[in-house]
């Protein structure tokens, strides 16, 4: 039935794929995707600890304000998925909580991103396991449904399809799709290399700053 339904993941990006972006920051996988890529800045960090978050969708669209998917996806994730729930944005009610991020974590969940509310905050900021939301409540969910498991859902524009790799950090959440993510990789590895190294030469004084000059120059400003 359209609305109500749950399938299960046909693929997903690969274990030594997950570990090996869990390594980069969030930034630089953003800036080799052209820096238009992100689930909207709205989606903090709410847990403890900086923990990274990385790992493959299992995707959730759940009526506002209701978890009843949320928990069947949770129930039939495997250890170290990624929940991402679409949710509308709203943020009436809560949509998870103390012990359904409990029972995640003795089923390996690797963390949630919610396009919604949570509640618990404290017990959220107490713990390491990476929750990304919209907004926080105490005003409790609903379990009656529709919604939808493991199927294409959308956050601020950006299509997440089950198996896709999700990465987070303290500067926010995005997707990178499963097809995508393996020519990206060495990218954003040469990426994070360059900044390392324009890095020490910062703290060596040697970090050259021609390059803003002759970029105003080339843009018509006079500089004095």
């Amino acid at each position: 039935m359209i609305g109500f339904r749950v399938v299960e993941v046909q693929r997903r990006v690969s274990r030594d794929l997950v570990e090996q972006f869990r390594e980069l920051p969030v930034a630089n996988v953003s800036d080799c995707m052209s820096r238009i890529s992100s689930l909207g800045p709205e989606l903090r960090p709410l847990h403890g600890g900086g923990t990274v978050l990385a790992g493959p969708a299992v995707t959730v669209r759940t009526r506002p304000g209701d978890n009843l998917m949320i928990h069947k996806a949770i129930d039939i994730a495997e250890p170290g998925d990624v929940i991402v729930v679409d949710a509308g944005g709203d943020l009436t009610n809560s949509l998870i909580g103390e012990l359904m991020l409990s029972h995640a974590i003795t089923r390996g969940i690797a963390g949630f991103v919610l396009n919604g509310a949570v509640r618990d905050l404290g017990w959220i900021k107490a713990h390491d396991l990476p929750v990304y939301a919209a907004g926080v409540t105490h005003r409790g969910p609903y379990k009656d449904g529709p919604g939808e498991v493991n199927l294409p859902i959308s956050i601020n524009g950006t299509v997440i399809m089950p198996g896709d790799l999700i990465l987070g950090d303290e500067d926010g959440v995005l997707a990178v799709a499963y097809d995508e993510a393996e020519s990206l990789l060495p990218q954003v590895a040469a990426k994070h290399s360059a900044e390392v190294k324009q890095l020490q030469a910062i703290s060596e004084g040697r970090n050259k700053r021609e390059w803003v000059d002759d970029t105003l120059r080339q843009r018509g400003c006079l500089i004095g």
